[in-house]
């Protein structure tokens, strides 16, 4: 049978800020997020099933996305914890997370991964995730690389 990828596009806005960084992006600034999540898997070939055909369902993929990064990063404002700037910041808002990370697309890619990776179905595989920043630069995970 077939190995079949699919993708699901997500878009949320957030911001954040990046510590010890040395040009604009030093200051709070957000971005309108695009995340691109890919799975591969074999359509499932049980005849008379709801998901004959199907690798996954756009929905139950949708599901786990929107409850594991969408839902909570929307709208929020993403700063790395024990900085001298959490401290100033982390009361304002119930929509500030704290992360043990540098906020940057590519360590968000990473976070991602391991939020998502953990709840797809057993036949399912995450092959793939690309976080849009802006309109031209994004930050790229692949599986094969991390092998």
């Amino acid at each position: 049978m077939s190995q079949i990828r699919l993708t699901k596009e997500f878009n949320f806005e957030m911001a954040h800020f990046l510590d010890n960084y040395d040009g604009l992006c030093r200051n709070i600034h957000g971005h309108s997020y695009k995340l691109f999540v890919t799975v591969l898997g074999t359509p499932s070939v049980a005849v008379g099933q709801s998901d004959e055909g199907m690798v996954m369902d756009f929905g139950d993929l949708k599901r786990i996305v929107c409850q594991q990064i969408v839902d909570q990063l929307d709208h929020a404002f993403l700063i790395r914890q024990g900085t001298i700037e959490a401290e100033r910041v982390k009361d304002l808002s119930d929509r500030i997370h704290l992360v043990n990370y540098r906020p940057t697309c590519e360590n968000m890619l990473i976070d991602f991964v391991h939020r998502i990776q953990p709840l797809l179905p057993p036949h399912i595989q995450l092959h793939s995730m690309k976080l849009y920043e802006t309109a031209t630069s994004c930050a790229e995970w692949n599986a094969a690389d991390n092998n």
